[in-house]
C-alpha cells in the first residue's frame, strides 16, 4: 500500500437546465411530456364540453357560445398542437424503439421534422376548425 495522501476530487455540481442549451432530440422529448400532461389534464374540460353539447339544444348553444370566445379558441389551438406533437412525437419514438433512424443526424433530422409537420398541421387544422 502506498503511503502517499488520497485527495479526493469535489466536483461541483452544474445544474444548467435551460431549455436553450438542449439538442433538438431533446427538446422533442421535452414537449412529448409537456403535451401529454396538457392533453391529460384538459381531457376533463373536453370530457365536459361534450357532455354539455349533447345533453340538450341549450347545452350546444352554451357550449358553442363558449368555444366562440377569444380565450376558448386559443386553449382549443393549444390543445391541437398538443394532440398533433404528441402524435408525431410518438411516432418518431415507436420507430426510435424498433431501432429506426438512431444515427444521430438522422434523430436530428427527424426531431426537426417532428416540429415542423406538428406545426404545419396545428396552423391547417386551426384555420379550418376555428376560424
Amino acid at each position: 500500500m502506498s503511503d502517499l495522501p488520497v485527495r479526493k476530487k469535489h466536483y461541483k455540481p452544474w445544474f444548467n437546465i435551460d431549455l436553450r442549451n438542449l439538442p433538438l432530440p431533446g427538446l422533442v422529448s421535452i414537449f412529448h411530456r409537456v403535451s401529454g400532461l396538457f392533453l391529460f389534464v384538459m381531457l376533463f374540460w373536453l370530457l365536459w364540453l361534450l357532455d354539455t353539447s349533447l345533453a340538450s339544444p341549450a347545452g350546444f348553444a352554451k357550449v358553442k357560445g363558449l368555444l366562440g370566445h377569444w380565450f376558448a379558441k386559443l386553449v382549443m389551438l393549444g390543445l391541437i398542437w398538443a394532440y398533433l406533437h404528441h402524435f408525431c412525437a410518438g411516432i418518431r419514438f415507436l420507430l426510435l424503439d424498433v431501432h429506426k433512424g438512431i444515427e444521430l443526424p438522422i434523430a436530428r433530422a427527424t426531431s426537426g421534422w417532428v416540429f415542423g409537420v406538428s406545426l404545419v398541421l396545428t396552423a391547417l387544422f386551426a384555420w379550418r376548425v376555428l376560424w
